[in-house]
């Protein structure tokens, strides 16, 4: 057996690696909600954030498959590109489509 000072230490110890692992996924989160586009009354949880990031995937891989943008939009990675498909992805989540496609 330990003495109680050693089993304390390590406890805090792995309090604080732990405090560290939860901000650090919270960040990631964060992140995540800043590149996926949002309607205004979005309020994600993590695993709506997780879904919410596959459909807008499974999204773009449409786009990108039905050729709806120009190559050059397409293939650019700067604002209007990224303001287009934001609109795009916002009005195909307000038809519906992206409840038939929430079983992914």
């Amino acid at each position: 057996p330990q003495p109680p000072e050693d089993a304390h230490a390590q406890r805090v110890i792995a309090n604080v690696r732990e405090r560290q692992r939860t901000q650090s996924l919270n960040d990631a989160f964060a992140e995540l909600r800043k590149i996926i586009p949002t309607l205004p009354s979005d309020k994600l949880s993590k695993i709506q954030t997780l879904k919410l990031a596959a459909r807008y995937i499974d999204f773009l891989c449409q786009v990108l498959q039905s050729d709806e943008l120009d190559h050059k939009v397409a293939t650019s990675c700067n604002f209007l590109a990224h303001e287009r498909l934001s609109y795009a992805f916002s009005v195909w989540r307000m038809e519906g489509a992206w409840s038939m496609s929430a079983s992914h």
